[in-house]
């Protein structure tokens, strides 16, 4: 740990945040941490109402792990370790979504035999492509193009 600090106590300060914003916006919610390795902690708000948080794809729940981060950080400066934040579930329904979606345009590229290019994505949404596709045989995925406009190829493997 660098400089003593735990990735509890980052975990304690960022989940302190969260629960500060969304009593600031009048939503009743629960915020839940866990560890999910040595160096990432998720944090995830439960409650009704939480869609205003969520955003259209996303977008605000993203800006909102991104504004946590950064509250993390200026306690930290020396040191955070990777924060992430889900609220009402949305990260782990687009996980399975694009699981699901690799998962369809790999077969298809291994049938077909013509390679196929994703819209640009995140680099957490590239990873699960990546990750997906790495489990199906006769199929192979590659990054191109500089952010924010970098995307995935799947390719039928050589």
């Amino acid at each position: 740990m660098a400089d003593g600090i735990t990735l509890q106590e980052q975990a304690t300060v960022a989940k302190e945040f969260l629960e500060g914003l969304l009593d600031r916006f009048g939503l009743r919610a629960t915020v839940d941490v866990r560890e999910l390795d040595e160096e990432t902690v998720e944090l995830a708000a439960q409650g009704d109402g939480l869609g205003v948080l969520v955003g259209p794809k996303g977008a605000t729940v993203v800006a909102l792990q991104d504004v946590t981060r950064t509250v993390v950080q200026r306690h930290f400066p020396n040191r955070t370790d990777r924060i992430l934040v889900d609220v009402a579930g949305y990260r782990e329904r687009r996980v399975a979504a694009l699981r699901r979606f690799a998962a369809e345009v790999a077969t298809d590229v291994v049938e077909s035999g013509s390679e196929r290019a994703l819209e640009p994505m995140s680099a957490a949404d590239r990873k699960v492509v990546h990750d997906t596709v790495a489990g199906i045989e006769g199929a192979v995925s590659s990054s191109q193009g500089e952010e924010p406009h970098r995307f995935v190829v799947i390719s039928p493997a050589p």
